[in-house]
């Protein structure tokens, strides 16, 4: 089942002389980290990440915090492509607006391939939002608490969307990743993160995890730094209402059972255990033969020290990263392979669309838009929408008619032509909320493919996106125009949220 040591007890609270954790001779420097290809930290204008976002599109919220007063996220994506995740605040939560862009430049400091680095932020008027690398294969919390995900929001092993239970060498890849996080943050004078717990720890492309930079700033200026039950938090956070990096161990030792237990067990309970020797009510079912009973033990030690009541008998990331590091087995194996994530080229089977897209068949694309019609403008404008205008509106009627024959026999030079006449048109009533078919965009968007202007047909397929952001379509076309481009990785990305988005729609059809 896992740890079976005789000697438990002794091993759990088995320390050097000083109490604390040895210290290990081989802890990488804590610079080896850093990474050098992102941007710097910037500001962003609110209607930047308002066309990142869609509008803020309920369809792209990937987490919420609170019930009274949400403090949302949302995954978006640049005008580069860039993925990015965009926390957007409460109204009242920072109302010093010098103060939250003080707070977040500090943070856009740190540049780390253990964190999902902050990339800027946005202060403008009562808006107070941060930006950061988007990380597209959930939380740790989805991965060992929940047993099955959204279809094509994981690609996993299983043909079902049927999560597997995490493996035990990447839960203590998990825990080490996490701990050369916070050893790199309190480096750089960031000992703090409010609410460390496993809504934030995400996991990248690649599958390796890594440490939110969301927590390393808290949800308000005077707000809590704990949202969790209070049966998780650090004793010393319910007497003075402070963090201080002690408190921040203390929550690194629930993340500790998290990874041993597969559940959120109450520290409380978990030490209750480890006193009567009761590991096997502790240790998860899932990992029985997975690893050794020093191994178990070690893990063990780690979570009590951390749960100490005293915070001064807690251990430093470095001492938590030098007891790790002898643990770690299997290193050579990628992440992706051990959480069972599908990687690379093969990450998403490809629809007979998306194979159209990846051979630039352009042909096959314009057979596909030319037989779906207007059918995905439900909750855009619609034919239903061209009828209501007045009699003036007409030639703009004609042109929008004059550019679907064109389309249809593809004559792409005339049908750009009507396709802009009618989004010029319809650029003068934005502001009483009429906007452009996302089909007419598309439509336009394979026109500029067609007429060798891929990057006008870029933007044409993004603004369909904006309008509707779940529709396939709109990435499908992306991913032509950036291999057009000759932007290969964007176009891969492109490709996988396509298909997902696809393989969602077809689910629910």
């Amino acid at each position: 089942m896992g740890c079976g040591c005789s000697n438990l007890s002794a091993c759990c609270w088995s320390l050097d002389q000083n109490g604390s954790i040895p210290e290990a001779d081989n802890v990488e420097n804590e610079d080896k980290g850093e990474v050098d290809d992102l941007p710097a930290f910037r500001e962003y204008s609110i209607e930047t990440l308002q066309m990142a976002t869609s509008g803020f599109a309920m369809e792209n919220i990937v987490s919420e915090h609170g019930e009274k007063a949400p403090n949302v996220v949302y995954k978006g994506k640049l005008e580069n492509q860039r993925r990015i995740a965009v926390k957007r605040f409460n109204r009242s939560a920072w109302p010093d607006a010098r103060q939250f862009l003080e707070e977040a430049k500090a943070v856009g400091q740190l540049r780390n391939h253990r964190l999902a680095n902050l990339l800027g932020c946005c202060c403008e008027g009562d808006e107070r939002l941060l930006v950061a690398e988007f990380m597209p294969n959930e939380t740790l919390a989805k991965h060992l608490f929940h047993c099955m995900y959204i279809l094509g929001s994981l690609a996993s092993a299983s043909a079902l969307g049927e999560a597997q239970p995490m493996k035990w060498v990447m839960r203590l890849r998990v825990a080490l990743h996490l701990a050369e996080a916070l050893e790199y943050c309190t480096s750089k004078g960031r000992a703090l993160y409010h609410d460390l717990n496993a809504y934030r720890i995400v996991f990248d492309d690649e599958g390796n995890p890594r440490l939110s930079c969301f927590g390393l700033m808290k949800n308000s200026r005077d707000g809590k730094s704990y949202s969790t039950n209070l049966a998780f938090t650090p004793p010393e956070y319910l007497r003075t209402g402070r963090v201080t990096p002690e408190s921040v161990m203390y929550s690194f030792g629930t993340l500790l059972l998290d990874l041993l237990s597969g559940k959120h067990i109450p520290p409380s309970h978990a030490l209750d255990l480890i006193r009567d020797r009761n590991i096997q009510m502790l240790t998860d079912s899932c990992l029985e033969g997975q690893f050794s009973n020093d191994d178990g033990t070690e893990l063990v030690r780690l979570a009590s020290r951390c749960l100490q009541y005293e915070p001064r008998e807690r251990p430093n990331p470095k001492s938590l990263v030098a007891a790790l590091i002898p643990l770690q087995r299997d290193t050579e194996v990628p992440s992706h392979e051990l959480m069972g994530i599908l990687h690379g080229a093969d990450a998403v089977p490809l629809s007979p669309l998306g194979e159209a897209c990846l051979r630039m068949d352009l042909t096959a694309i314009h057979d596909v838009l030319e037989k779906l019609g207007y059918k995905d403008d439900e909750g855009a404008a619609t034919e239903l929408s061209f009828q209501m205008w007045t009699n003036q509106m007409q030639e703009t009627l004609t042109s929008k008619k004059k550019g679907d024959v064109a389309f249809r026999h593809k004559d792409f030079r005339a049908a750009l032509e009507c396709y802009t006449q009618l989004t010029k048109f319809m650029s003068q009533f934005i502001d009483v909320g009429t906007v452009v078919s996302p089909t007419v965009y598309a439509r336009r968007s394979l026109s500029y493919l067609m007429s060798n202007m891929p990057q006008e047909a870029l933007n044409d397929a993004v603004q369909a996106q904006v309008i509707s952001p779940i529709w396939h379509i709109a990435s499908y076309l992306q991913a032509s125009a950036l291999l057009a481009l000759g932007k290969e990785d964007e176009a891969q990305a492109a490709l996988r949220e396509a298909t997902e988005l696809e393989n969602k729609k077809n689910a629910t059809s």
